[in-house]
């Protein structure tokens, strides 16, 4: 049988970032005391393994024990000297010559999910998110300085055919908004 426990432990791994108890909440259908106790029992779930419940204010994310941060550090270490995957590439492409976009327009311009690709892309500095200013509930993906200085570019604007490109990402950006629209019709 699936528990309260399970679902929310699988919310906070598929969503790979913190989010609200009142998003769990509302996404669970429960109210804030239900919640409450299928994250306590989360939490008594996760004791002695290597993953732990983090919270930050009124935010939950999953992450690892802090006794094995040396083996994780040792671990994106090695990951950050990798070559980046077709996918880290693409998404990367998208966010330079966009000039920063949430991830539901990555997504929809790539056709897949992106939400680990970004991930990696901001824990090697790549890129940083900020709220989004038309909803505080979505994140932008902007360049980080360290990408545009590895570049060698002072701005996106110096980057390769940028007019051309922005062209095409802010078209398939707007047919995104309108089948939103549509779909909320």
């Amino acid at each position: 049988m699936i528990n309260l426990e399970n679902k929310i432990e699988a919310i906070l791994f598929w969503k790979g970032e913190p989010m609200s108890r009142k998003k769990l909440a509302e996404i669970l259908k429960v109210g804030q005391t239900e919640l409450n106790e299928g994250i306590e029992k989360l939490k008594e779930n996760l004791s002695g393994r290597g993953i732990v419940l983090i919270e930050k204010e009124n935010d939950l994310m999953l992450g690892t024990m802090p006794e094995l941060s040396k083996l994780i550090e040792d671990l994106q270490k090695e990951e950050l000297n990798k070559d980046l995957s077709k996918a880290s590439l693409e998404t990367l492409s998208i966010i330079l010559y966009k000039n920063g976009a949430n991830r539901a327009e990555i997504d929809y311009i790539r056709g897949v999910n992106s939400s680990f690709t970004l991930r990696a892309l901001s824990i090697r500095g790549l890129v940083e998110k900020t709220t989004d200013p038309k909803d505080s509930r979505r994140y932008i993906y902007k360049p980080s300085f360290e990408l545009l200085s590895f570049m060698g570019v002072k701005s996106v604007e110096e980057l390769p055919d940028y007019s051309e490109v922005n062209n095409g990402i802010e078209i398939a950006a707007k047919n995104l908004e309108e089948e939103i629209k549509e779909e909320s019709n």
